[in-house]
C-alpha cells in the first residue's frame, strides 16, 4: 500500500537533518529535540496545551523505556565501588599482574582483562579496578603508560560498550529506536564487533611496537593535571572497611563465580534482553548488599545506601542528556500513536517506516550506501563525547534505509550502534578518554592521537564486511 507523506514526516526528516548537523557541530541537541516534540505534538494536535503536555509524556514514554537500563547500570556501579573501598578489586585482579612478563604480554592482559570485566561492570569503573595494580606492573615490563590506556580504552570503552552483550544498555537504546528485539541487535553486533576489535587492537598493537621500537615511546607517565578530578571520581573515597585478607579473597571469588553462574542460567533458560539483565542487575545488587554487611559491620545499612546512591547518580549522570534525545526518536514508531492518538494516514507503519518506504521509491540504495550511511551517522552523533546520546538516531536511520533496501535492519542498527560508541564512547573524543587516560596520567589529547588510525581502520573494514552481511 503506497503511504502519502504528510507534513509530519516532513517537518521529523528535517528534525533530524538539523540534529545530524547540530551533532556534526558538537553543540548539545537537548533544545532541539524539545522543540522538536513540541513541533511535531502541534501538527499532531493542533492544540498547543495537548502538545506542551506532550513534551512531558514524551519524556515518560523515554524514562519508562530506558529505566531498567539506567538501573542496572547504576547497580554495576555501586558494586564497583563497593568492591573498590574495600579492595576486594585488588585481591581479584592481582593474579592477573604475574602473567605480565612482556611490553606484548602486558599490552594484551591489560586488554582483556579490561574487555571481560568492562562486560559486567561497565568501562569507566573497570578503569578504576585495573589501574592501580596492572598499570605498575605493566610499567615495570616496559609497557609505556600510554600503551596501557590504549589497551584499556580499545578493549573496555571499544569492543566491550559497543557490544554490550551482558548489561545490554546500548543495544536497547539501538533496538528500541530501531523497532527490533534487543536479541536481534546483539545477535547481528557479535561479528560486526568481533571484527571491530581484532582490526582494531591488532593495528594499535602494531604502531605502538613500531614507535617503540623506534624509541619515540619511554615507558614513563606524565601526569596529566587536569584529569586528577576524573580519577578522582572515578576512585571514590574508601569507608573504613574492616575486610579480612582472607574475606577478601573469598569475595574475589565469589563474584566471578557468581556472574558465571549468571551466563550458565541464561544459557540454559534462555534468557534475553530484560530478563538477562534482571538477573545481573539483582545479583549485583545482592552482591553489594552482602559486601557492604560484611565490611562495614554496624555502619554496613548506612553504607549500602551510600553506595547505592553514588551508583544512581553516576547512572541518571549519564542517561540525563539520552532522555530528551530518545523522547524524540521514540515518536518515530509506537510512542507517536500511544502519545497522540491515530493521526497518521491510513496504513502507517509510523514516521520512520514511512520515510523509508517513500526514500525507496525515490533513490536507488544499496546495502553499501546504507552501510555507509549508518557508519557515517554513528560517528557524527559520537563527536558529543557520550557515545549513547546519539544511538537512538542511529537505530532510527537504520530502519529507514532498512525499509528501503527492503533487508538489513539488524545489521545496520548493529553497525550504527559500534560506530558511534567507538567515536564517542571513549576511544576519539577527547573528553570522553578522561578516565583511561586520568589513572594511566596521559594527556587524553595525546590518547585520542594514538586511537585515531587504528579506529579509522577499523571502521572501514567493519563497514566493509557488513555490507556482505545485509
Amino acid at each position: 500500500m503506497d503511504i502519502t507523506l504528510v507534513s509530519l514526516h516532513w517537518a521529523y526528516l528535517l528534525l533530524i537533518l538539523a540534529m545530524i548537523g547540530f551533532m556534526a557541530m558538537r553543540r548539545d541537541t537537548t533544545i532541539l529535540c524539545t522543540a522538536g516534540i513540541l513541533a511535531l505534538g502541534l501538527l499532531a494536535t493542533y492544540s498547543l496545551p495537548a502538545s506542551v503536555s506532550g513534551v512531558f509524556s514524551s519524556f515518560i514514554y523515554a524514562i519508562r523505556e530506558l529505566l531498567g537500563t539506567i538501573l542496572i547500570i547504576s547497580i554495576v556501579v555501586s558494586l564497583s565501588r563497593s568492591m573498590t573501598s574495600t579492595g576486594i578489586n585488588e585481591v581479584m585482579i592481582r593474579p592477573f599482574a604475574r602473567l605480565i612478563r612482556t611490553p606484548g604480554l602486558a599490552f594484551w592482559v591489560i586488554g582483556l582483562v579490561m574487555m571481560t570485566i568492562s562486560f559486567f561492570f561497565w568501562p569507566s569503573p573497570a578503569v578504576a579496578l585495573l589501574g592501580a595494580v596492572l598499570l605498575p606492573a605493566a610499567q615495570r615490563v616496559g609497557l609505556p603508560a600510554i600503551g596501557a590506556a590504549v589497551a584499556m580504552n580499545l578493549f573496555g570503552h571499544g569492543i566491550a560498550l559497543s557490544g554490550d552483550f551482558v548489561i545490554q544498555g546500548a543495544p536497547k537504546l539501538t533496538a528500541d529506536a530501531a523497532g527490533l528485539p534487543v536479541a536481534e541487535v546483539v545477535q547481528a553486533s557479535v561479528p560486526l564487533v568481533l571484527i571491530m576489535g581484532a582490526v582494531t587492537t591488532l593495528t594499535a598493537f602494531w604502531l605502538l611496537r613500531r614507535d617503540m621500537r623506534l624509541g619515540r615511546l619511554g615507558a614513563g607517565s606524565t601526569p596529566f593535571a587536569a584529569d586528577a578530578s576524573a580519577a578522582a571520581e572515578l576512585t571514590p573515597p574508601s569507608a573504613p572497611s574492616r575486610l579480612s585478607p582472607a574475606a577478601q579473597r573469598g569475595f574475589a571469588l565469589l563474584l566471578p563465580l557468581l556472574f558465571a553462574a549468571d551466563v550458565a542460567v541464561m544459557i540454559a533458560l534462555d534468557l534475553q534482553g530484560g530478563d538477562a539483565t534482571a538477573l545481573i542487575g539483582g545479583t549485583a545488587l545482592l552482591a553489594m548488599l552482602l559486601i557492604s554487611l560484611c565490611a562495614h559491620r554496624g555502619r554496613g545499612l548506612e553504607q549500602a545506601t551510600s553506595y547505592l546512591t553514588g551508583g544512581l547518580l553516576f547512572g541518571f549522570r549519564v542517561f540525563a542528556p539520552v532522555i530528551p534525545i530518545a523522547a524524540f526518536f521514540y515518536l518515530g514508531d509506537s510512542a507517536f500513536t500511544e502519545l497522540y492518538g491515530k493521526v497518521l494516514p491510513s496504513g502507517s507503519h509510523g514516521l520512520v517506516n514511512d520515510l523509508g518506504t517513500a526514500l525507496a521509491g525515490v533513490v536507488p540504495l544499496s546495502p553499501a550506501v546504507g552501510a555507509v550511511t549508518l557508519t557515517a551517522v554513528g560517528a557524527i552523533t559520537g563527536l558529543d563525547g557520550s557515545g549513547f546520546s546519539g544511538i537512538s538516531l542511529a537505530g532510527s536511520i537504520a530502519q529507514l534505509f532498512a525499509a528501503a533496501i527492503g533487508t538489513g535492519l539488524a545489521t545496520l542498527t548493529a553497525l550504527g550502534q559500534i560506530a558511534a560508541i567507538w567515536v564517542g564512547g571513549g576511544t576519539l573524543v577527547p573528553w570522553a578518554l578522561i578516565p583511561a587516560a586520568a589513572i594511566c596520567g596521559v594527556s587524553p589529547f595525546e590518547l585520542a592521537r594514538r586511537n585515531l588510525l587504528p579506529v579509522a581502520v577499523g571502521l572501514a573494514v567493519t563497514t566493509a564486511a557488513a555490507i556482505f552481511l545485509i
